[in-house]
């Protein structure tokens, strides 16, 4: 059984290794999403459709259902894709649950990146900076310096052309469109991550409602924020483990 770990926006897979190194388990891949760490395929417009449909290529060459864990819009990914292909997954893991409350309102930086011309301006601004301020960029952003250094040289037009592409193609209230398609996702365990200091992603009610319309568990992750991940690796695989404990 393999455990696939997906990241989002504006990462790379270096976000996953202080958590993966303290997993009990060495069946582990992490997977980059075109344009967030790895190269885009040719025609590929970066919608969320296109993502799932990526995902689940990515799936299907593992050739056995996984666990399936994401962060940001690799959540996203991941409840689309559980959705849409439960054959590939045994279990699926995301930390944005709020987002698909049908009140949902995205953070102020989305709604930039969503209003045409303004979008380009935000993108260009911290795309066509020097390599020291993009990594600075990710420091302010509560990364290590070591994996800022790492994750900054992709923060580059590719990235900067699907974030505006994914993120306007989510805009309400075309995600809010996915709440009536939540109780689909009780064809598999869930577990919803809540990181009680993330600030993008709703409120842990949010979180919670989307929790029941799943059927999934969840697990409260107090004094962290967006990359809990890499603030509390320790903590944040003990609750995975557990989760995939209680599935037999």
């Amino acid at each position: 059984m393999t455990a696939a770990f997906v990241h989002g926006n504006p990462e790379t897979a270096a976000i996953w290794a202080p958590l993966v190194a303290r997993l009990g388990r060495t069946d582990v891949v992490c997977l980059s999403p075109p344009g967030f760490g790895a190269p885009t395929p040719e025609g590929f417009g970066a919608t969320r459709a296109e993502y799932v449909a990526w995902l689940a290529s990515q799936l299907e060459a593992i050739g056995q259902p996984v666990d399936l864990v994401g962060h940001d819009w690799g959540g996203g990914h991941v409840v689309g894709l559980a959705l849409a292909r439960p054959d590939l997954i045994r279990s699926w893991c995301t930390d944005i649950a709020g987002v698909f409350h049908p009140d949902y309102v995205w953070h102020d930086m989305a709604q930039l990146w969503q209003t045409p011309g303004v979008g380009e301006e935000t993108v260009a601004a911290m795309v066509d900076g020097p390599l020291a301020d993009r990594i600075a960029l990710y420091e302010g952003l509560g990364l290590p310096p070591a994996m800022a250094a790492e994750v900054a040289p992709w923060l580059n037009d590719t990235m900067g052309r699907c974030i505006l592409a994914l993120y306007r193609d989510a805009a309400q209230p075309g995600l809010a469109e996915a709440a009536p398609l939540l109780p689909g996702l009780r064809a598999r365990p869930g577990l919803v991550v809540v990181a009680a200091e993330d600030t993008y992603v709703g409120t842990e009610a949010m979180a919670r409602w989307t929790a029941e319309q799943a059927g999934a568990a969840v697990t409260v992750l107090g004094g962290v924020g967006h990359w809990w991940m890499v603030q509390d690796p320790a903590r944040g695989a003990a609750a995975l483990e557990a989760f995939w404990s209680d599935l037999g």
